[in-house]
């Protein structure tokens, strides 16, 4: 067997185990039966090579496999240690014949690399659209959709030293903070009725609920149903703004004292409760409401299940509110598949000068 290029295999994206795998699967099956939006899925057939190649082989086969992936497309066990999966979640049009054979061409040359020609030849490659007109949905075994919090692309170590960090950090900021928290809360129990903190259901890591803490900037009993249709119009890409604004900008249920602590961020420091707590990282993405998931696609959901949520993030840094909701869900993806504490910590060093520059914040 060849030796493997190391870089390649060592930023590799990780191969998602074979029950969320198939419920991913699902889930993009039923998402194209309502709307009609096709999608690729690829079956690599290794179950003569277990024979052939130590376990460690195999793994560094599928390894470098999925480093060669786009980011919009999910690689995973589709039968455990026996079959691969790819399911390309973004065609654009592309007619089948040119997907297909630049898919199988991109894989072929990556197992070449690791593989003589007797063992490629023992790989059997399947590939089909959905839907064709012909073929019915894949359903296979309905479990559970997210499977045991892991830590991917993380040793235990490195996620032990992150939780370490996150709680020391957390800690500090709520002790040196606590004045402001005070004027805060009592700039907001002046200005408007209702409680000084507003909790909101999120989703974090692995799918798992948990209680959001933000400092009240709306007034109280406001109707979501905007910024529900809001949300889903951002998904989706119908709204024609170029700021790529996250928040309504001028929102009516905005109170005086909300305006500048959302545009300050200021709204955020109660989150340092949620890092303490375990819910959230101090570095990370931002945890999606419960109604934006349904307007999530497929590949959209890897935000949620590889990394634990944070305060703040490559988006919040880089992007903020001028990106689209796209580049904001490539922007967690790529800081999931080079998370490390070097990057977490430059990212906390720029926080505080993105803040304070208020640009793309509303």
């Amino acid at each position: 067997m060849k030796q493997l290029n190391k870089e390649k295999t060592l930023g590799a994206s990780p191969v998602t185990e074979e029950a969320l795998f198939n419920r991913l699967l699902s889930l993009e099956c039923r998402r194209c039966e309502r709307t009609g939006t096709p999608f690729a899925l690829m079956l690599l057939g290794l179950n003569k090579l277990k024979d052939i190649l130590s376990p460690s082989a195999m793994r560094a086969i599928t390894s470098s496999l999925g480093g060669t992936m786009r980011e919009t497309d999910v690689i995973g066990w589709y039968e455990n240690a026996s079959v691969i999966g790819i399911i390309l979640t973004t065609l654009n049009g592309t007619e089948r014949y040119i997907v297909e054979s630049s898919v199988v061409r991109r894989v072929r040359t990556v197992l070449a690399e690791s593989l003589n020609e007797d063992q490629l030849e023992a790989i059997s490659i399947s590939f089909q659209i959905f839907p064709d007109g012909n073929n019915r949905m894949l359903h296979k075994k309905d479990s559970c959709w997210y499977p045991g919090h892991h830590h991917y692309g993380k040793t235990n170590y490195l996620a032990g030293l992150k939780r370490s960090i996150d709680v020391a950090g957390s800690l500090a900021a709520l002790l040196v903070l606590s004045p402001l928290f005070a004027i805060i809360a009592v700039l907001i129990k002046l200005t408007s009725q209702g409680p000084v903190f507003f909790r909101q259901t999120r989703i974090g890591q692995s799918g798992r609920e948990f209680t959001f803490l933000k400092f009240r900037s709306m007034y109280i009993n406001n109707d979501p149903a905007i910024h529900k249709e809001y949300i889903r119009n951002l998904i989706n890409n119908k709204i024609d703004d170029s700021d790529g604004t996250f928040k309504i900008k001028n929102d009516p249920r905005v109170t005086a004292i909300g305006r500048f602590i959302r545009k300050t961020s200021l709204d955020e420091l109660p989150q340092f409760i949620n890092v303490l707590k375990g819910n959230m990282s101090l570095v990370g993405p931002r945890p999606p409401i419960p109604y934006e998931l349904e307007s999530y696609a497929l590949w959209h959901r890897r935000r949620i299940m590889e990394a634990r949520p944070g305060i703040t993030g490559e988006w919040q840094v880089y992007g903020r509110s001028r990106t689209t909701f796209d580049e904001m869900v490539r922007m967690d993806l790529h800081y999931i598949r080079n998370q490390s504490l070097w990057f977490d910590l430059k990212i906390l060093v720029k926080t505080p000068f993105a803040v304070l520059s208020g640009d793309g914040a509303y």
